[in-house]
């Protein structure tokens, strides 16, 4: 079940006074959760079935910006509403914010009531539409990397953004010692994320100096999107309540290694796990390669929904466990594709491309668009890759820069079949975006270089 209260429940617990607050919630295209605060008598009793916002927040960048160039909004037609559709069926409790409930809503046109293409949950019920018109689920678990710091969001902004002190001061990977320091923060992460109905399975330290990956167990692509999107807030939130700051900023230092979200997924059928054959090589079926095929062979098209900013392409380097390649290997994470559980039922690819900053419903939208069309066509999978992937002159490269992986998208005709024109071009103008806030800041690097020897 994708949340763990019922309205039913939620309207007795309003009346008993155990809940007043219900955030009614909406992710918009960086996969951030907005919306509004409601009194819990006026939800149950009317707001439960729709309320409004601005439809400038789905043509926003990072900080909110409202930049031209988007075929949906603008200042010309004078930023109108959309109505915000609760999904009952995501209702949950917040233990981390007291007397507090959430649920999700999907977006839809103010004038016709359509759910709006290029809000990112309905992006990837089109793609699970898709998929289910072939007979097929697909479910998928996220891996959230990310930096706690010793210091809290508001010493940080003060400084500048520029004294930045991790919360611990070696690499932590796995290790128990360091964690238990950390426990403060990620005990009422697992455990209240846990009480809000998410699967919580683990978390652990990652392999840098104050690095931390929580794992979710697999779900539906919906439920899982959801979920990530839930627990990112929620991290934020609880670091923010004990003092610290946490980011999910794929590389916050050159010198440091960088946070990425893998994404694991496999196709399933009357219940039963599609991408196994027990008579089969690796126990791959048929349909998990041809999977697989299209999932690899247009991933540069969909790098951009797995690397959306400037900052996500500096996090592709060798030696660093982040993929720069796209082929896939087994049990290799030195590829930007690994098969996972190979021989089991629980066989599975793992896309290691994503970031930390990526939106989950856009980029299992894409992966599931691309891993569509090459079971459609029948796609061959290339011979897997053997050894050290980064050392494969051979092998495709990932787009390096935020500008090639706008170009992919923009001219992708797999994505434009799959999700639409107005979709494709919504978030190509999206990355352009990007690139021109970019394109026109100069730098601390710039300055310290040149200041004086240019």
């Amino acid at each position: 079940m994708p949340g763990n209260l019922s309205f039913e429940d939620l309207t007795s617990r309003v009346k008993d006074g155990t809940i007043d607050t219900v955030l009614v919630c909406f992710p918009d295209m960086q996969g951030r959760l907005m919306g509004k605060r409601f009194h819990g008598v006026n939800f149950v009793e009317a707001s439960f079935k729709e309320t409004h916002c601005c439809n400038y927040l789905l043509a926003t960048d990072l900080q909110m910006a409202t930049p031209d160039g988007y075929a949906s909004t603008s200042w010309e037609k004078g930023y109108g509403d959309y109505i915000m559709a609760p999904d009952l069926s995501t209702i949950r409790i917040l233990p981390w914010l007291e007397g507090t409930a959430m649920v999700l809503c999907d977006i839809l046109d103010h004038h016709t009531h359509a759910p709006v293409p290029h809000a990112p949950r309905q992006v990837l019920k089109r793609q699970i539409a898709r998929l289910g018109a072939l007979g097929y689920d697909a479910m998928m678990a996220t891996e959230l990397e990310f930096f706690l710091f010793e210091q809290s969001f508001d010493d940080i902004r003060k400084s500048g953004f520029r004294e930045l002190t991790p919360i611990s001061g070696y690499n932590e990977d796995y290790s128990i010692l360091q964690t238990s320091r950390e426990e403060h923060v990620m005990r009422p992460v697992r455990n209240h994320l846990f009480a809000a109905g998410l699967p919580v399975e683990n978390s652990k330290g990652e392999a840098e100096t104050g690095q931390e990956e929580l794992n979710i167990r697999y779900a539906a692509a919906l439920d899982c999107a959801d979920h990530h999107t839930i627990a990112k807030t929620a991290i934020k939130e609880i670091a923010w309540q004990q003092g610290h700051a946490a980011t999910f900023l794929p590389k916050w230092d050159q010198t440091k290694v960088g946070s990425s979200s893998h994404v694991h997924q496999s196709l399933w059928s009357d219940g039963a796990p599609a991408f196994y054959d027990a008579n089969a090589d690796l126990g791959m079926s048929d349909l998990m390669k041809h999977y697989m095929a299209g999932l690899i062979a247009y991933a540069p098209d969909y790098t951009f929904f797995l690397a959306p900013y400037i900052n996500s392409y500096k996090r592709f380097a060798k030696g660093t466990f982040a993929p720069t390649k796209t082929v896939w290997s087994v049990d290799n994470r030195t590829a930007g594709f690994r098969l996972c559980g190979d021989g089991t039922k629980g066989i599975r690819v793992e896309c290691r491309i994503g970031g930390s900053d990526l939106n989950p419903y856009l980029a299992q939208a894409a992966m599931l668009a691309a891993g569509i069309k090459g079971i459609e066509d029948k796609m061959e999978l290339s011979p897997l890759t053997k050894g050290d992937v980064y050392e494969d002159a051979a092998a495709q490269d990932i787009p390096q820069s935020l500008r090639a992986a706008t170009e992919t998208l923009r001219t992708s005709k797999v994505l434009r079949e799959a999700m639409g024109d107005d979709v494709v071009d919504h978030y190509t103008r999206c990355a352009e975006w990007e690139q021109e806030e970019y394109d026109r800041v100069v730098t601390d690097w710039e300055i310290a270089r040149g200041f004086e020897m240019a």
